[in-house]
């Protein structure tokens, strides 16, 4: 047996200590620019910590939420297009959290790799950061893993943690009555859900990722990585001018399966698919895979990605504040007396 002079090092079985050293020196400004009020101490200790009386709240209750991007990273590995998909995890956290009538307060990332590549997982985390910028949330924690072995080479996975909180007794869903109208808030795309099926699409098309996009500008693989919209900012306007009952983040399930989950026992909705234009991929898909008009709405969000309840009387004044607040506001419908959701006219 040949004797070794020096003895084994963790990098020699695959872990790089001085790489990760380098990612969290490197995300530091990043992280930076996500501070807000609460935020006490963040990188680089054991535990972030987080005053919520510093943060404006007397009596709080907190709510917490975790999500990942799903597969959608296979395409974004695939094509080396990273920084979209870190403002995705945030998203996809801090939209379920507004519909609790939560505001985010601060987010957490987990990243695991095989062999951590600087500059990929920095990308990731630049956009993680731009994500908590856009919805006023602190990336004040995380863990990079890297496993050897456990990862193809480039490979990796992302997981995220926001915590939110709102003042005692101004929980969401609440009041929701019959005759309550619907307000949809268009979709930047398909967001981060469904895409196992929209790999299989592609697949089907024979298209590959850095073919000319079908439906519009730039390539197949830039077209579907378009990040998924952040809603916290104009959504909790809408819920502190008053007469928002409810809200609905439309993710895997589409329409179909998330809006009722908002609704009490007894109710239903009825929503008018005449009422706004299916997006060209949503368009694309439905034609690629045949795919049929129930499959789509309980697989896709079909360029809905947030739905208001809100009060009758309510509807005109909050749809200018949404209008104002940059989104596109769609009149879906109402709530109605029976379960579930019933459609009327066609999505095309």
């Amino acid at each position: 047996m040949t004797e070794r002079k020096d003895g084994l090092t963790y990098a020699e079985a695959g872990v790089d200590i001085d790489a990760g050293n380098a990612l969290v020196e490197r995300i530091k400004p990043a992280a930076k620019r996500t501070n807000r009020a609460g935020v006490m101490a963040g990188l680089g200790g054991f535990g972030a910590l987080f005053d919520l009386k510093a943060a404006g709240y007397d009596d709080p209750v907190l709510v917490a939420a975790t999500d990942g991007v799903g597969t959608k990273l296979r395409i974004a590995i695939d094509t080396g297009h990273l920084g979209g998909v870190g403002i995705d995890l945030v998203a996809m956290c801090v939209n379920d959290l507004v519909c609790q009538g939560a505001e985010p307060l601060f987010f957490l990332d987990y990243f695991a790799t095989g062999k951590l590549e600087t500059e990929a997982a920095a990308s990731v985390v630049e956009g993680i950061a731009e994500g908590c910028v856009r919805s006023g949330c602190a990336l004040i924690g995380g863990e990079t893993a890297e496993m050897p072995g456990m990862y193809g080479a480039g490979d990796f996975d992302l997981a995220g943690f926001a915590v939110g909180a709102m003042e005692r007794g101004h929980s969401l869903p609440d009041g929701v009555g019959a005759g309550d109208v619907l307000l949809g808030l268009a979709s930047d795309g398909v967001h981060s859900n469904g895409y196992s099926l929209v790999r299989k699409l592609v697949e089907v098309s024979g298209l590959t990722w850095d073919a000319d996009c079908p439906w519009g500008d730039g390539s197949l693989g830039a077209a579907l990585l378009t990040p998924t919209r952040l809603y916290v900012k104009p959504a909790l306007a809408a819920v502190r001018a008053g007469g928002v009952h409810g809200l609905a983040h439309i993710t895997g399930g589409g329409l179909t399966e998330n809006l009722p989950r908002v609704l009490p026992d007894g109710l239903g909705s009825r929503i008018n698919l005449d009422a706004w234009a299916l997006p060209p991929v949503f368009a694309w898909m439905a034609e690629t895979g045949s795919i049929a008009e129930v499959e789509m709405l309980k697989t896709f969000n079909c360029g809905i990605g947030m739905v208001l309840v809100v009060a009758a009387e309510r509807a005109e004044a909050l749809t200018t504040l949404l209008n104002e607040a940059g989104e596109t506001v769609v009149p879906l419908g109402q709530v109605v007396q029976g379960t579930g959701v019933a459609y009327e006219g066609t999505l095309a």
